[in-house]
């Protein structure tokens, strides 16, 4: 005796015979979308996530592509598997099965290039609570590693823009950073309150015991007090990450992607993202390079988990 299908292979079932009746689609291509989302019936069964439509959320999803391109699929197939998805996930939302288009900004990497890593919410929860465990030791590289990653995650920084911080790059009244990015473009950065205090902490508790005369005005100062290196940061960031589950790259600019990612599902204007990140190169118009202070702070505070 069979046992029943679940909600989501049923609403699989029900969405192809759609494709069949409505578009008219042969049986070759019915085949190949059953076969697509056939591998994302058994990623879900094999994560032990519920296999209900309204729940796939875009970090499931994202999670799907990534083992597939583990798998070192062919470029074409990974683009057909994630254009079926996002077929399948918009006609939930329009059929009324799930609450929103779950798959609405789901990609495939582009061929010869590898997804960034995008940690969950959960994941980066988990991170700061180690660090937080960490640093309720009271030890000054404790409450150094906290701020650190804090501000990776809350600015959205390059690496090599955090161990460039000094003291005064800090404006506390505004909670912003000025930033000296690539090609010695200057911006300024919005942070949220957790990041602040654990600036606080770190400036108040942790840096006077680091500090050395050779600190001057770095913000970061690595054990012996001299500014911090982009390889302690690295170092410190992969051994975070490396119990997590996911694959890709995982020092600093995990964290870099992960806040933009959380930003832009959160609601943050694209333009504002793109202002945050400092990426020129994203922005071909002089349009992306004039987004206001106040529009950039307050897309931030309304977007991001931690503002």
């Amino acid at each position: 005796m069979h046992e029943p299908a679940t909600p989501l292979r049923q609403a699989v079932d029900d969405y192809l015979r759609s494709v069949a009746l409505e578009r008219g689609a042969s049986s070759h291509t019915e085949r190949a979308y059953r076969g697509d989302l056939e591998t994302l019936l058994a990623f879900v069964d094999a994560r032990g996530a519920e296999p209900d439509p309204a729940l796939l959320d875009l970090e499931l999803l994202r999670e799907w592509v990534w083992r597939l391109n583990d798998e070192g699929l062919a470029a074409s197939t990974l683009a057909r598997r994630t254009s079926t998805v996002r077929g399948f996930t918009a006609w939930l939302a329009r059929t009324g099965r799930a609450p929103g288009d779950a798959g609405a900004r789901l990609r495939a990497p582009r061929p010869g290039r590898h997804l960034p890593r995008v940690l969950t919410r959960a994941q980066v929860d988990e991170v700061l609570e180690v660090l937080d465990a960490r640093a309720g030791s009271g030890d000054p590289l404790a409450l150094r590693d906290r701020a650190i990653v804090e501000l990776l995650y809350a600015s959205a920084l390059r690496v090599s823009e955090l161990v460039g911080l000094d003291l005064a790059d800090v404006d506390d009244a505004r909670r912003t950073v000025r930033v000296l990015g690539k090609g010695a473009k200057e911006r300024v950065v919005p942070f949220g309150m957790p990041a602040q205090r654990a600036l606080d902490a770190y400036r108040d508790r942790a840096r006077p015991a680091i500090a050395t005369e050779r600190s001057g005005d770095a913000l970061f100062l690595g054990a012996r007090g001299a500014r911090e290196s982009t390889r302690a940061v690295y170092a410190l960031v992969a051994g975070l990450l490396a119990e997590l589950p996911g694959s890709g790259p995982s020092g600093p600019h995990a964290l870099r992607h992960t806040a933009a990612t959380h930003l832009l599902d959160g609601g943050a204007d694209l333009r504002a993202v793109q202002e945050l990140l400092g990426h020129a190169s994203l922005g071909t118009t002089q349009i992306y390079t004039h987004v206001s202070a106040e529009r950039l702070a307050e897309a931030y505070r309304t977007a991001h988990p931690r503002a």
